[in-house]
């Protein structure tokens, strides 16, 4: 039974020696156990803090990011719109002044061909004149009595002026 019950003086110095190390730790050790961990701590808090701060400008940041894409994008319309507008008004002056063209090309031809239309039908009065006046001093200059000679004569006439026409056309 003395295992299981120390001794008086046993006791005695395990207190003395447990006194004596926990006044070591105490002046010696404690503190700078105390302190390293409270610095631990405020380090751990700091961290977290500024984790809380880093996320927080995080999503700060992608609030901003966000509505800077959308106002991109409504640029992006606004200008793909303009650009829409410019060349539907581009479009349209360019077939406005091909119209307005083509109409003065056209007007021009139809004054060129009345006025070719004019030149030619003169030409045919000319002709129709000249030959009226061939005809006619060929058949003064003739004196025919019967009916058959003129007609014969004037069938040979027409017949030159269709010859003479057929070849200059």
């Amino acid at each position: 039974m003395e295992l299981v019950t120390p001794a008086i003086g046993l006791v005695f110095w395990m207190l003395v020696t447990f006194s004596l190390l926990l006044l070591v730790l105490k002046k010696y050790a404690w503190k700078p156990i105390l302190t390293s961990i409270k610095d631990r701590e405020e380090t751990i808090e700091k961290s977290l803090q500024e984790a809380a701060n880093a996320r927080a400008e995080m999503q700060k940041l992608h609030s901003q990011n966000e509505a800077l894409l959308a106002e991109a994008r409504a640029e992006r319309e606004v200008i793909l719109k303009e650009a829409r507008e410019i060349k539907e008004k581009i479009i349209g002056e360019a077939k406005a002044a091909a119209e307005e063209e083509a109409k003065k090309l056209i007007a021009r031809a139809n004054d060129e061909i009345g006025k070719q239309k004019s030149a030619a039908l003169d030409e045919l009065r000319k002709e129709i004149a000249s030959f009226s006046m061939n005809i006619a001093e060929k058949l003064v200059g003739k004196e025919l009595e019967n009916k058959d000679a003129q007609k014969a004569l004037i069938a040979e006439q027409l017949g030159e002026l269709s010859k003479s026409q057929s070849s200059a056309g």
